[in-house]
């Protein structure tokens, strides 16, 4: 699951209802917790003592600097205590090896990535990503992020995108290749699952060009995303994609839970791909707000 955003008050009884079906259950949290450090350590301290395994990363909302937090750091700084914690409950993180689950065919690696974005799902029309943000501007339909997430040290977001993407990409490159993997970030490998957003001008917000044959090229069982708001499973060139996220109150109580709270990645029980290659939506609810963070911060 990801997006379970407890700084929202009505939203933090479903985190008791966030249980195992047995003593061997891993729950992946793909980002999204909470804003605030200790909201965050306090609801991963609880998971890590109800699950088996808990592997944990990052979203957009773990890294902010709100002002009502105690912990002020910023950026990387901000990123490093929050893999520290993790490392203290016993909690994966995308800084360490990548876990093996083993089912009926064999291991799997779950890997836990941390990755941003650099503005190259650019708006409708947009040739730069200056024209890009000023197109969304105009919209009236900025991410949150170019306010309260900072990337010190790096000098933009983009930048720090793409040094992760750069170590993540070699992690993954230098993985056995007979093991297969789930590829679990908060931003999605691909741009495709955005074409369904109301507002198109948040995809800039949503990941990077750079991960975008990252499905292809390595051998992954499935991919494990968030931050859309648009829980559902797609396929692409033949591969998985499950956006898990369980969003805002204003979402959750119009479109309910159909799948459940949590979404069992494995072993997969569900439809099979599409015959034709390319994408095909095996369960989607219908376009929805773009990851809740639309509108300009005041």
């Amino acid at each position: 699951m990801s997006d379970l955003h407890l700084g929202i008050a009505d939203n933090r009884p479903i985190a008791d209802q966030l249980r195992p079906t047995s003593d061997e259950d891993w729950l992946i949290v793909a980002g999204d917790v909470a804003e605030q450090a200790e909201e965050v350590e306090r609801a991963l301290a609880m998971l890590a003592g109800r699950f088996a395994q808990v592997i944990w990363t990052p979203g957009n909302h773990e890294l902010w600097t709100v002002d009502r937090d105690p912990l002020p750091l910023r950026g990387r700084a901000r990123y490093e205590h929050l893999v520290r914690v993790c490392a203290e409950l016993g909690v994966t993180s995308p800084e360490d090896p990548y876990p093996h689950w083993r089912g009926a065919d064999g291991p799997v690696a779950v890997a836990p990535v941390f990755l941003l974005y650099d503005y190259t799902f650019r708006a409708p029309g947009a040739a730069t990503k200056e024209d890009s943000l000023a197109r969304a501007h105009e919209a009236g339909v900025v991410c949150t992020d170019e306010y309260l997430l900072h990337p010190d040290p790096y000098p933009t977001r983009d930048d720090w995108c793409r040094a992760r993407v750069a170590l993540t990409e070699e992690r993954l490159a230098a993985h056995d290749p007979e093991i297969p993997l789930v590829i679990a970030g908060h931003w999605p490998l691909v741009r495709e699952p955005t074409s369904v957003m109301w507002y198109p001008e948040f995809a800039q917000w949503c990941g990077t060009e750079l991960t975008a044959d990252w499905h292809r090229r390595f051998n992954v069982a499935a991919v494990v995303y968030g931050h859309l708001h648009i829980p559902r499973t797609t396929w692409y060139d033949g591969v998985r994609f499950e956006e898990v996220s369980i969003g805002y109150p204003r979402e959750w109580r119009k479109r309910g839970h159909p799948r459940g709270l949590l979404r069992q990645i494995l072993p997969y029980e569900g439809e099979q791909a599409p015959a034709a290659p390319g994408s095909g939506d095996a369960d989607s609810p219908g376009p929805s707000g773009p990851a809740g963070d639309a509108g300009v911060a005041s």
